[in-house]
């Protein structure tokens, strides 16, 4: 792997294109990417990702999210790596991304970064919602396409593909064709402005770094309700009240934001239940009752 990513910077026709590599490290191993960290001749450090070819779609919409979501940041809060090298070479799909030491910390420059972020993004917003181009989610397929309303855009373009999926393990979307179409309507009531988003911000795509800015990278970038991201921040955990006090502090959320949260995580639990198996399943079924119960009582 060393000469292959050492190709790859060499090919990058940037500064760093004469650097050489003293050593490679593996950092971790997943069904979807290998991680590493270079160790530079120079003293400097830098970080990459590798998968197969075949998936470089997948490396090339991570670095094209990365660049707006880096575009909108705000350095004195938070940082966004950007792509030193974006490259199919010998077989694989290499992303090589700056070296940064990230840790844990007060969290409450990551809320405020993030905020910002939000906000600096809706005085470009496109007047609608979605992405040009196929996405991904994880390992999970996002679709592109774009609706100038919100509730419809959600519900067609992220619900809905995830519970055709999950048709496999035993959801009938049949079953729920009328709480999708009153979610439309619920949804449309919210008004939100587009915002380009992270898209799959939980704790393990987020960090702090030494001087206590914060980090975010990894994402699944779209244009949406920017509550879509603090939803996500709710459902595994891992953010502290010092994030979403940051967050409050710039842009606060309305109190009618408490409602959409599982209709919004929703969209996560299917995708894990689709990719994963196991509790995934119990617990996007329990997710689908209860907003259909909450629905009901409205």
């Amino acid at each position: 792997m060393h000469d292959i990513l050492q190709a790859a910077l060499k090919e990058s026709k940037r500064t760093l294109s004469s650097t050489d590599i003293r050593e490679v490290d593996c950092l971790a191993t997943s069904f979807i990417n290998t991680t590493w960290r270079l160790k530079l001749n120079d003293g400097g450090q830098l970080f990459a990702k590798t998968a197969p070819a075949k998936d470089f779609q997948k490396l090339k919409f991570e670095a094209n999210g990365l660049k707006l979501l880096h575009r909108f940041s705000n350095p004195n809060f938070i940082e966004i790596p950007t792509p030193v090298v974006l490259k199919q070479l010998n077989n694989h799909s290499i992303l090589i991304l700056p070296w940064l030491d990230v840790g844990v910390g007060d969290q409450a420059n990551l809320g405020k970064g993030l905020a910002l972020l939000h906000q600096a993004s809706t005085v470009e917003n496109p007047g609608k919602f979605g992405w040009d181009l196929e996405g991904f989610i994880g390992a999970g397929p996002q679709p592109a396409g774009w609706d100038n309303k919100w509730g419809k855009c959600f519900i067609h373009l992220r619900l809905i593909p995830q519970l055709r999926i999950a048709a496999k393990w035993g959801i009938n979307i049949s079953d729920w064709e009328k709480l999708l179409e009153y979610l439309i309507v619920f949804l449309e009531k919210h008004k939100p402005t587009p915002t380009i988003v992270h898209g799959d911000l939980w704790s393990g795509n987020a960090a702090i770094q030494k001087n206590g800015r914060g980090v975010i990278y990894d994402p699944a970038t779209w244009w949406a309700d920017r509550e879509v991201d603090l939803a996500m921040t709710r459902l595994f955990g891992g953010f502290s009240n010092d994030f979403y006090r940051g967050y409050e502090s710039i842009w606060p959320l309305p109190p009618s934001s408490k409602f959409r949260t599982d209709i919004y995580n929703l969209y996560h639990l299917l995708n894990h239940a689709n990719i994963f198996g196991g509790s995934y399943k119990a617990q996007s079924l329990s997710n689908l009752k209860n907003i259909d119960a909450l629905i009901l009582s409205s």
